[in-house]
């Protein structure tokens, strides 16, 4: 019988092995803006077209390479930064491996244009599927444009495998902030379909966090730097009143390289111990320098899981760090001039002011009309102000949380809710959940509400319920187009990462669908002009951040589609969550809207709503059976 094992061709084993590197447009575009960095780069530009599936262009004035150097490049592991055995415990350097340019080529239409300082030609080389079409001498300047085309355009069903083009797009934002923050001193622009997206002059590591994460952080950064002789951290966290609902301004770089764990963001986490509201994180940029012996980024093909050979002291120097920062931070507001030193060369901010200056000042017009003589709304005090305390006195009746919209104050006074509270569930069919009055209720550690009925004693996870009920809600205004706006007497101004703002982008049709109004205003701005008529007053901006980590982070397992996944999002974001406190109206008013629902018994996560105990389970329990 003949021979049945042999070697697979090169294109097809390149095509196997850029499955574990090249898994989305973002991981080309990670290996590609590192190769510049290590090239010794200071200015890098990126451009992408449809998400990055048609093009992904890396332009950089670094070092460059020779002509050989642009053909060895290609093959797999082929790499200038690894000689031996040892090399790998003392990587500085961002890609390493040798495989990235291999794989790429393997996948995608590759345009490779190269020219160092001391040539007078570059090399351009064109390959496809692995194989060089084109390989001729070119007029380029000192530095590398690398042009990824078309790719998984020779495998279709990974092709398909693709997210929409926010979606990718999202993940190339992230990677490209992640490599722009690690390098604030480096230039980099990030041009998407004709549009630049960023444009980042290199500056120092406050300015960069300024120009990514927005304006807001300009004076609540918090600077961390501990320097020890295991490991150097240096860095800036947000003041406890930066905390928001979603986690993307989250950055931990290890000897300059991004890495996902865990465990350092639990230090972190850790550190803002009753600073800040639970389920809120801060924001954080965290650099840590130690002896590349000490930790291991060869353990994963993206490399942004690394292991360190000793966790538990980087945890302790982390959450000490942090935990001092916030010690020391001032709460008094301040005028941060580092952010432009041009302003420190204005006659306004060097040179003193004279005393004829001042009196030609204040002799002007607008001295005048910012003076409270002059003001337009200054008004004159009373000659009786005998009540004005009242002006700031409590209401008689205090606000009860909402229930999906429906209001929940003065149950003492109607213990049946009124019919049109519950126009969105059909009035036709039985209730399969009975229905309490107010005096058979309880609520059991603020979470359980329990209820005796003729067969025994039903409790109901409150939280569940009300998921269900609102994901319902949801799905009966999508459906029905009956849902009412609250416009906003002042509108909200919402700032988010870049990340963040193009998941938000995403889902902005289907929120305006369900009583937001919200438009864009920029790149990463957007502005809140109404809100659903049942969303209470204060709770605008942390709702939509709520929504948006719920929409970021919903569980995989669950099979919908983006606008069921809305809902979803939604309803676990705005639900009365356990450890809630509740009145008794309010717990007979949530039975009622469950018994109303189409699956009462089923939450969102396919687990039981409520259990009903016989009295076949009590006499099983006490041994009467």
């Amino acid at each position: 019988m003949p021979d049945l094992i042999h070697l697979l061709p090169d294109n097809i084993a390149n095509q196997i092995a850029a499955g574990e590197v090249i898994q989305r447009p973002a991981s080309a575009v990670k290996e590609l803006l590192e190769n510049a960095v290590d090239a010794g780069a200071t200015r890098i530009r990126m451009i992408v077209q449809d998400a990055g599936k048609s093009l992904i262009q890396v332009i950089d004035n670094g070092k460059g390479m020779s002509e050989t150097d642009a053909r060895m490049c290609f093959e797999r592991h082929a790499t200038s930064k690894i000689s031996g055995i040892d090399d790998l415990f003392k990587i500085r350097t961002m890609g390493f491996r040798g495989e990235a340019l291999a794989s790429i080529a393997a996948v995608a239409q590759v345009e490779l244009k190269t020219k160092r300082a001391e040539d007078t030609l570059g090399t351009y080389i064109e390959i496809e599927n692995s194989v060089v079409k084109i390989q001729e001498p070119c007029s380029w300047s000192d530095g590398t444009s690398f042009s990824m085309k078309n790719l998984f355009f020779n495998i279709p069903a990974r092709r398909n495998f693709l997210k929409t083009n926010a979606a990718e797009m999202r993940h190339i934002v992230d990677e490209f902030v992640r490599v722009a923050l690690a390098f604030p001193d480096i230039f980099f622009s990030l041009t998407s379909n004709n549009e630049e997206i960023f444009h980042l002059e290199k500056g120092t590591l406050k300015q960069r966090i300024q120009q990514i994460l927005g304006n807001n952080y300009i004076s609540k950064l918090v600077s961390v730097t501990e320097n020890t002789d295991y490991l150097n951290i240096s860095g800036f966290v947000g003041k406890p009143d930066t905390a928001k609902k979603t986690r993307g301004d989250q950055f931990i770089f290890v000897n300059n390289r991004f890495i996902r764990s865990a465990y350092l963001n639990h230090a972190v986490m850790n550190a803002y111990q009753d600073m800040i509201a639970t389920g809120s994180f801060p924001m954080f940029v965290l650099f840590i320098d130690l002896d590349p012996s000490q930790v291991d980024i060869n353990v994963h093909p993206t490399k942004q899981e690394i292991k360190f050979e000793d966790e538990k002291i980087v945890y302790a120097f982390v959450h000490a760090a942090v935990k001092h920062a916030l010690a020391q931070f001032s709460v008094a507001p301040s005028l941060d001039f580092d952010l432009d030193p041009a302003i420190q060369q204005l006659d306004a901010v060097s040179k003193p002011i004279t005393e004829a200056k001042l009196n030609e000042t204040s002799a002007g017009n607008l001295f005048r009309t910012f003076t409270q003589k002059y003001q337009a709304h200054k008004v004159e005090p009373a000659s009786n102000m005998q009540d004005w305390k009242q002006f700031f006195s409590k209401p008689e009746t205090s606000y009860q949380p909402s229930l999906g919209g429906v209001e929940t104050n003065n149950y003492s006074a109607r213990q049946q809710p009124d019919e049109n509270e519950s126009a969105l569930f059909p009035k036709n069919r039985k209730p399969g959940l009975p229905v309490p009055d107010a005096t058979q209720v309880m609520q059991v550690l603020n979470s359980y509400i329990l209820f005796r009925v003729p067969s025994g004693l039903i409790i109901v996870d409150q939280q569940a319920a009300h998921e269900r009920i609102l994901f319902e809600r949801f799905t009966g205004f999508s459906n029905s187009s009956a849902i009412t706006t609250q416009k906003l007497l002042f509108p909200i101004t919402i700032e988010f990462s870049p990340g963040d703002a193009a998941v938000f982008s995403e889902i902005l049709p289907d929120l305006t669908n369900l009583g937001y109004h919200i438009e864009p205003f920029g790149k990463m701005v957007f502005i809140m002009h109404g809100t659903p008529s049942d969303l209470p007053s204060g709770e605008e901006s942390g709702v939509i951040e709520h929504i948006l980590e719920e929409y970021k982070n919903f569980n995989p397992d669950i099979r919908c589609g983006k606008r069921e996944k809305l809902y979803r999002s939604m309803a676990y974001a705005r639900s009365i969550k356990s450890g809630t406190i509740l009145t008794s109206g309010e717990m007979v008013e949530m039975i009622r809207m469950l018994s109303e629902c189409n699956f009462p018994n089923t939450s969102l996560n396919g687990q039981q709503i409520y259990v009903d105990y016989t009295q076949d389970f009590f006499d099983r329990i006490f041994g009467r059976r």
